[in-house]
């Protein structure tokens, strides 16, 4: 079986979920394992799928040779190099906090932006990949060789309570729609940044005027950045556990619900189940256009979709490596309530720990190995 390169309609869409996100890196190498020529000429992505897309639409060489490279960012991934954990940070950020719950009108004059300082993921992001200045030097030479057709990465703004996909690629046909639009951007690192800004917990990142903040909470239709771009057929990958019947029945927590299992909870209906209605929205649309009379003409086509998430819960997962984190950080983790829930969802979005990434990694493998040939099947054809 090989690679029909001849068509230039598939995209790789991947969601957010902050560490979840090496999930999909772990799949992704099972896929370039087997097929180190796949081609994607359309790449989106919002929060932690934001810093993927860019790194692979950012790269040179075959797909293997790409992911191969990013399997080693992941690999090599502390907690350190994504937000400073030593016990003065951690205790400045909660005490500032705590000061300005207290001080009501004049909290304003408390200049405290978020639960952690994430200037080492900015450092860390402009060591791993190819810039100038911030500016993603790779994405502009793999569009003028057509290698590459687009990227979106997707923020949501507080300055206008929109969701903005800053958009970079060839004969781009812009879109708006309520509360969502794209807008031309040349990506960069801070661009990355603010589509990765995981709200409360990492401050949000200034734009030119605007503020910005993780792409998933105002970003209603995962997959339209994607379809706007040109795609006919995407590969979505999603880093939200879907529960069975059996585990419904079961109770993650034994008491008054903690903060991080609230908060877990909310992130998870704000960032990830949007990919699910998204799916079933496409679903029903390319029924009616499967259904209507062959004569009609229109303006849609058919998208064909697939789309994988983990098959195991990756906030339970979490739980295991939980007593490994840095001292102060788990502190803090601790007083929202992360030692009171069997599924730590919260957590799971933060632990950007090795052993847990390096567990998701091998995860994510194992589900694309166990479906491998679906996938093949999916964006690939016997070539005579």
């Amino acid at each position: 079986m090989n690679i029909d390169r001849s068509e230039n309609d598939l995209a790789l869409v991947m969601s957010g979920g902050g560490a979840r996100a090496a999930y999909q890196i772990g799949f992704l190498r099972c896929l370039a394992d087997q097929q180190k020529d796949i081609h994607f000429p359309i790449i989106t992505g919002v929060s932690a799928g934001a810093i993927n897309a860019a790194y692979l639409a950012n790269s040179t060489g075959n797909f293997k040779t790409r992911i191969d490279g990013l399997s080693a960012v992941w690999a090599g991934l502390t907690i350190d190099d994504v937000f400073r954990v030593d016990t003065g940070s951690i205790a400045k950020h909660v005490i500032g906090w705590a000061i300005r719950l207290l001080m009501g009108r004049a909290s304003s004059q408390v200049k405290i932006r978020a639960m952690v300082d994430t200037e080492p993921l900015r450092k860390f992001l402009a060591e791993v990949l190819d810039n100038n200045n911030g500016y993603l030097t790779g994405i502009r030479s793999n569009l003028l060789s057509n290698d590459l057709d687009g990227i979106a990465l997707t923020a949501s703004s507080y300055s206008s309570g929109q969701s903005i996909s800053w958009v970079q690629g060839n004969s781009i046909r812009h879109w708006q729609r309520a509360h969502r639009k794209s807008v031309e951007a040349e990506i960069t690192i801070e661009h990355i940044m603010a589509s990765a800004s995981l709200p409360l917990f990492f401050p949000a990142i200034k734009v030119k005027d605007e503020w910005y903040g993780d792409g998933g909470i105002r970003l209603t239709a995962p997959l339209s950045p994607a379809i706007h771009l040109g795609a006919k057929r995407i590969l979505a990958i999603s880093t939200r556990y879907l529960i069975d019947e059996t585990e419904q029945e079961v109770n993650m927590i034994d008491d008054y619900p903690p903060p991080a299992q609230v908060v877990g909870a909310m992130f998870n209906a704000i960032f990830l189940d949007v990919f699910d209605n998204d799916a079933l929205r496409l679903e029903r649309i390319n029924t009616l256009l499967e259904n209507q009379n062959s004569g009609e003409t229109h303006d849609l086509d058919p998208v064909q979709l697939l789309l994988f998430r983990p098959s195991e819960n990756l906030g339970a997962i979490a739980n295991q490596f939980e007593p490994k984190l840095p001292g102060a950080f788990r502190f803090m983790t601790r007083g929202l309530g992360t030692g009171e829930t069997r599924s730590n969802d919260l957590l799971s979005m933060v632990m950007f720990q090795h052993d847990y990434i390096a567990a998701l990694m091998d995860l994510g493998y194992q589900d694309a190995k166990a479906r491998l040939d679906e996938v093949l099947m999916f964006f690939t054809k016997e070539v005579e």
